[in-house]
């Protein structure tokens, strides 16, 4: 077996809580009230407006981020996560109590506030720490890991919830929620200190931190690179349907094209990741931002045949699957581990507030032209803008801590230099 693959193999703890903790928490629940949306509406009569408000209620994600990315790097991985694998299962089964619009609303609130620490700025640490030859392949793989439970569940669940109800629904995900967070927990390695990195990588202040993060070029960089770049997320996540049938696919065309876009997600992430592994990232950022940007000038370009539909669409699914992987390799190679948390979670931050900005920017385009076309050829325009900002990122950045294997580890000691001793120890 490879280096490469052998540490797969060797590194499979980490590799497999990271996977499992990501997909029992947070970022696999949109999938559930997605599938229960429609039940709730036709018990309690909530208008489809009044229901879509409490997704808005995400917005609560761009606070939460830095907060727990920040408790990532000074707590460890495990104790941030302990918070919501045990709050996670608890939450799910207040919800059965629901009763009307407001309840719901509350709990959707105290779910998005404290299931933060179950999230990729928090998990996707324990990749970055264990992981050097296949850094990005993992990454991929972890980023993957709730869209395979997503497609795999969601039909499983949404037929149980049909035959036995929303409550049995809830309940299902909270035991399910519940043990494979607890079984993430316990995978995650507990590696032994090593003195002279302990002293590398000793905690520092938070405005130390952040002084360091704010004054490093690359922030900014990436920082803008994703402002541009993911205004149309939320065109694809909810209006991908209209998008189509106003560039004549409505009903079967539109679905298969909806299908392309998930398989392109998930595609997406595995090649990033191995691109990663092979190629200079900045120039793999910046080839999967300007699929994107390609992707969406298509759509917009009144080429309407299904080909160049099917094309672009897929085009924007495999973009939009690489960005988890390559903005959390961007983190660690241009700031290193000590700090990983705290500028993942301010950068997860930034996306949720491009897709709200990118909503509105949408909302008031479509209201003035009557149709979606400008916004792509701004989106698509404005994503080739972006990738090539990638571009200035350092090919060969200098961390601050040290060389990346002199890391620290799932309770925020050091770990040994060879990561593979860390593994086992």
């Amino acid at each position: 077996m490879t280096p490469y693959f052998g540490e797969l193999r060797s590194q499979w703890r980490p590799l497999a809580a990271a996977v499992l903790g990501l997909s029992s928490g947070l970022t696999v629940l949109g999938y559930v009230f997605g599938i229960m949306g429609p039940f709730l509406i036709a018990e309690f009569g909530w208008s489809k407006a009044e229901f879509a408000l409490i997704s808005t209620m995400a917005i609560i994600a761009v606070f939460v981020f830095p907060v727990v990315g920040r408790l990532a790097d000074v707590l460890g991985v495990r104790r941030t996560a302990t918070i919501g694998v045990i709050a996670c299962p608890l939450i799910l089964l207040a919800t059965t109590t629901a009763s009307d619009l407001r309840s719901y609303a509350l709990l959707f609130a105290v779910q998005m506030v404290i299931l933060g620490t179950t999230t990729a700025p928090v998990y996707c640490r324990l990749i970055v720490q264990y992981f050097d030859r296949a850094r990005g392949l993992a990454l991929g793989i972890a980023a993957a890991g709730p869209a395979v439970v997503g497609a795999i569940g969601g039909p499983l669940l949404n037929n149980f919830v049909a035959d036995h109800g929303w409550r049995a629904g809830f309940v299902a995900v909270a035991i399910y929620t519940g043990i494979g967070g607890l079984i993430a927990l316990l995978l995650i390695p507990r590696a032994k200190a090593a003195p002279v990195a302990a002293r590398q990588t000793k905690p520092r202040t938070a405005k130390a931190d952040y002084g360091r993060i704010f004054r490093t070029p690359a922030f900014w960089i990436i920082f803008f690179a994703i402002l541009l770049g993911n205004l149309p997320q939320t065109v694809f996540m909810a209006q991908l349907t209209l998008v189509l049938a106003e560039n004549g696919a409505p009903g079967k065309e539109g679905s298969i094209m909806i299908s392309a876009f998930a398989v392109g997600t998930l595609v997406g992430r595995l090649i990033s990741g191995v691109a990663l592994d092979r190629f200079p990232a900045p120039f793999v950022a910046a080839v999967g931002m300007a699929l994107s940007g390609v992707g969406l000038l298509g759509i917009a370009s009144g080429f309407d045949t299904t080909p160049m539909l099917f094309s672009s669409v897929l085009l924007f699914g495999l973009s939009l699957g690489a960005e988890a992987d390559v903005i959390a390799y961007l983190v660690v190679r241009n700031f290193g581990v000590r700090v990983y948390g705290s500028v993942h979670g301010m950068l997860a931050s930034t996306i949720s507030i491009t897709a709200v900005i990118g909503s509105i920017i949408m909302s008031a385009m479509v209201k003035t032209y009557g149709i979606y076309a400008p916004f792509l050829w701004l989106t698509g325009a404005l994503g080739l803008v972006a990738s090539l900002l990638f571009l200035l990122l350092p090919r060969n950045p200098q961390v601050e801590d040290g060389p990346i294997d002199s890391e620290v580890d799932s309770e925020g000691h050091s770990a040994p230099e060879d990561p593979r001793i860390a593994a086992t120890a």
